[in-house]
């Protein structure tokens, strides 16, 4: 099954692609889709495909790999099944970044100024965190990481709190559900440049983490470089879920459940999990986009983190049980 995984993930993501194009308030048609992408006629089907499902398909795909791969790459550094993107409080502090860029008035004079605050919000904290961690170990790590998302989620209640006025609140509400709704090419271009270096950085780790299922004496004895690998999954995880997140906003629950979703299918093997990871991760983040378009709950669309809130938290209670059967 491993040799197929790859490619049957692929396809799969292709396909979920496609129905992502089709689907929506206007339902379009094969025909019409084809049309729309070989013509530049400023119709209706041309606009729909072309300004607002082409570059949303692109940005879903871009923040579930990157979701699923950080989950993955993290879980196999830490040599925990629990852990995921937020823990080291990257996404806490794109959140809060986005949060001031509403609060104080930025993101209603200029367009993209959210998601550039948010991402230097993630920035910021991942600094912070390589900083107090980088001669701790891993402990140091995921406690910094803790610390962190702790600050700056009582910071975000405090804006909500104190918001100016209700619509500033509904803002900041609004954008930490997560949402890919009324993205255009402008956001695609600007989570680009730190999404796929971030994604390459990622990969490149896969050896190391296979040598540290031993333990990080062991690996650091068979001449792997721990203290770099952990720098690399930190800056992997900054750029990528920095990136994804000060896009979308707060997606949760992907980083934990793609690898997971894999990890069977590959042997249980930290590097192998890594490319599968980052595709179920796409997909993931792909279908809900779809479900969220076309599934109506009180005459009202959901947003993307709240139904993977929905899909995730029964997934996670899932793995409690699970990992605690297979350490009693």
């Amino acid at each position: 099954m491993n040799r197929w995984l790859v490619p049957v993930l692929t396809l799969l993501l292709t396909g979920a692609a496609l129905l992502s194009i089709l689907a929506g308030t206007v339902w379009l048609t094969p025909g019409q889709t084809w049309d729309a992408l070989l013509s530049t006629a400023p119709d209706l089907p041309g606009l729909i495909v072309r300004e607002i499902r082409l570059p949303r398909i692109i940005l879903g795909t871009l923040i579930g790999a990157s979701l699923g791969l950080s989950g993955a790459t993290l879980q196999g550094l830490l040599r925990n099944p629990l852990a995921e993107p937020g823990l080291l409080g990257v996404t806490s502090g794109a959140s809060l970044g986005a949060v001031v860029a509403i609060y104080f008035g930025f993101a209603s004079s200029f367009g993209l100024a959210t998601p550039l605050f948010a991402l230097t919000g993630g920035f910021v904290t991942a600094g912070i965190a390589l900083l107090l961690a980088r001669s701790g170990g891993t402990l140091a790590l995921i406690l910094t990481g803790v610390a962190i998302s702790s600050i700056t989620m009582a910071l975000v209640m405090l804006a909500l709190n104190l918001a100016p006025n209700p619509y500033a609140a509904y803002e900041i509400m609004t954008w930490l559900m997560g949402s890919l709704s009324d993205r255009s090419w402008d956001h695609v271009m600007l989570a680009l440049p730190f999404v796929l270096p971030g994604l390459v950085i990622l990969l490149l780790t896969a050896r190391a983490l296979d040598a540290l299922t031993l333990g990080e004496v062991q690996a650091e004895s068979l001449g792997v470089p721990v203290t770099r690998i952990r720098l690399m999954a930190l800056a992997g995880t900054a750029l990528s879920v920095g990136a994804a997140t000060s896009i979308a906003g707060s997606i949760g629950f992907v980083g934990l459940m793609a690898p997971h979703l894999v990890r069977p299918l590959v042997g249980h093997q930290p590097g192998r999990v890594l490319l599968p990871a980052m595709l179920a991760g796409a997909l993931l983040v792909t279908l809900a986009d779809v479900a969220t378009r076309t599934l109506i709950f009180g005459g009202a669309p959901l947003n993307i983190g709240v139904f993977t809130s929905l899909i995730g938290t029964p997934f996670f209670l899932w793995l409690i049980l699970h990992v605690r059967r297979r350490t009693a």
